[in-house]
């Protein structure tokens, strides 16, 4: 009788091993997908709960200024509201004629281009700034709309030294996790509400690149009060910053 052949395995046992290893990376991604969806769907509640909160402030702090006016009135005095925290800055004018002292506080503000806008927190210090660099910024007091549009439409963040639009909540995570700020709703109270986390929230925007405002300027070299631009306007800054959006 002749020897039996001995039976070769049909597959290769180095095929064998890939299809294994395939198998259990494939098992192993699968599985990081669906602690990762998990995550994210804890993450969202979170955030609708934050959204959600803040709205509840915002009305609730408008309800209060209302209620505290009309009891003023009925009482036959006058409510003054608290001193405003928050400016938006716009730079008007370029570098022609400019002294170095406006010029660094420009610098300071990170107002380096023509219609480059920065939120800014209001001190003794900053106003003193502001009034030196006046006749080349256009600024005032936003609201909360303002805050939101300007955030949502051109806001950008600074990863690594690099200017990247705010497409996602992770970008803004990623930077300002650490300071419990999370998404842009985070983001927009922590400007709104000068924060204690304001200046980081502040430092990662990148200047707002604005338009030119529709229509086009009035008079750059005339203050506000004149008929002009530059200088401070109070809350009709917000008219302005929907005509450059």
């Amino acid at each position: 009788m002749a020897d039996k052949q001995v039976k070769l395995p049909r597959v290769p046992e180095s095929l064998l091993k890939r299809r294994k290893q395939v198998a259990a990376s494939k098992a192993k991604a699968l599985k990081a997908q669906a602690a990762e969806r998990k995550k994210r769907a804890v993450k969202k509640k979170v955030i609708f709960k934050r959204a959600e909160q803040y709205v509840k402030e915002y009305r609730a702090k408008e309800r209060d200024e209302i209620r505290l006016a009309r009891v003023a009135k009925k009482a036959g005095n006058f409510y003054v509201p608290s001193e405003p925290k928050l400016a938006f800055v716009i730079r008007i004018r370029g570098i022609n004629g400019l002294h170095p002292r406006p010029r660094k506080i420009l610098q300071l503000f990170r107002l380096r281009q023509i219609n480059n806008g920065v939120f800014v927190k209001l001190n003794k210090a900053t106003l003193n700034m502001l009034k030196v660099a006046e006749p080349y910024v256009a600024w005032g007091v936003p609201n909360q709309k303002t805050v939101r549009e300007l955030i949502y439409k051109r806001g950008y963040g600074k990863v690594n030294h690099q200017r990247i639009p705010l497409t996602d909540n992770a970008i803004i995570e990623k930077e300002l996790g650490s300071k419990d700020v999370i998404c842009m709703e985070d983001l927009i109270h922590e400007i709104f509400t000068v924060g204690p986390n304001f200046k980081y929230a502040s430092n990662f925007l990148w200047p707002f690149k604005l338009s030119s405002p529709l229509g086009g300027w009035r008079r750059k070299y005339n203050h506000f009060n004149d008929g002009g631009d530059f200088g401070f306007r109070d809350t009709k800054i917000d008219a302005l910053v929907k005509q450059m959006i």
